[in-house]
């Protein structure tokens, strides 16, 4: 793992991640907001979520997995809340709409 920025709950982030294919790697781009994060240490966890073709995805990376290559935080969120559930029942552009700092 390269580099780890610091990032909370409402960042819009891009995480690049080590996917391999039979014999073959190569690094795959997931972006999204953080929703949750959960545990602590090396247990730590976190979701991310983003809208493809009108579709909801949340994925859930562990913090210090060796597959995570970096991770960059885009936008830095505004938020009052440790869980952006609410998220989910958004559609379109509100769907990933959080007040920027």
């Amino acid at each position: 793992m390269e580099e780890i920025q610091d990032f909370s709950v409402g960042d819009k982030i891009r995480i690049y991640i080590k996917i391999k294919e039979g014999d073959k790697e190569r690094t795959q781009r997931f972006e999204g907001i953080v929703i949750k994060e959960r545990g602590s240490g090396i247990g730590k966890t976190f979701t991310v979520r983003r809208v493809s073709y009108g579709i909801g995805i949340e994925r859930i990376f562990p913090l210090h997995s060796p597959n995570i290559q970096k991770i960059q935080v885009v936008k830095r969120g505004n938020v009052r809340r440790a869980k952006l559930y609410y998220l989910r029942g958004r559609k379109g552009k509100s769907a990933m709409k959080v007040k920027e700092t």
